[in-house]
């Protein structure tokens, strides 16, 4: 933190900086700021998950048994939908300026609203709900909604939270 006398050019440039993106990102808050590529979901990424998470729930990677549940086949965990986000997000430019650092400052609201079977397409679709200074840095809060191909409601909707910091 700067101790005594007046601060460095340097320091003053970041924080014009950082001033700079948050307005201009204000005036986006409220529209939609992009959608993803379709991301395939396949049965070895939602085994891969399973064994990093430890969830081996037969709905999810046991297909003969998945066929006869409720939805015919196996499904994503709600979890690994989730965690693609930050993939689908990363497609979508937003630009932050020249930020030092970012980090995933957690979820505000989640919401698992149709599950996604195995062999279907997602992508995420995001509206940029906040801009804040927040925590010395910038505070971005955006909507994400993954679209599964060819149905109507969406397998997900969550508010994720991000930081910046210049």
């Amino acid at each position: 933190m700067f101790r005594g006398g007046r601060p460095g050019i340097a320091f003053r440039l970041r924080i014009q900086r950082m001033q700079d993106t948050l307005q201009r990102l204000q005036d986006l808050v409220g529209t939609e700021i992009g959608v993803s590529d379709w991301l395939q979901i396949d049965q070895s990424r939602i085994d891969a998950f399973a064994d990093a998470t430890l969830d081996h729930q037969w709905i999810h990677v046991d297909p003969e048994r998945a066929a006869q549940g409720p939805f015919g086949t196996t499904i994503a965990h709600g979890f690994l939908t989730l965690s693609l986000t930050v993939h689908l997000m990363s497609q979508i430019e937003l630009d932050m300026g020249e930020p030092k650092m970012a980090i995933n400052y957690g979820l505000d609201r989640v919401r698992f609203t149709a599950p996604v079977p195995t062999g279907s397409r997602i992508r995420g679709r995001v509206d940029l709900v906040s801009v804040d200074e927040a925590g010395g840095g910038i505070q971005v809060k955006r909507k994400v909604t993954v679209e599964i191909e060819g149905e109507e409601r969406p397998a997900m909707i969550a508010e994720s939270l991000s930081r910046y910091y210049y």
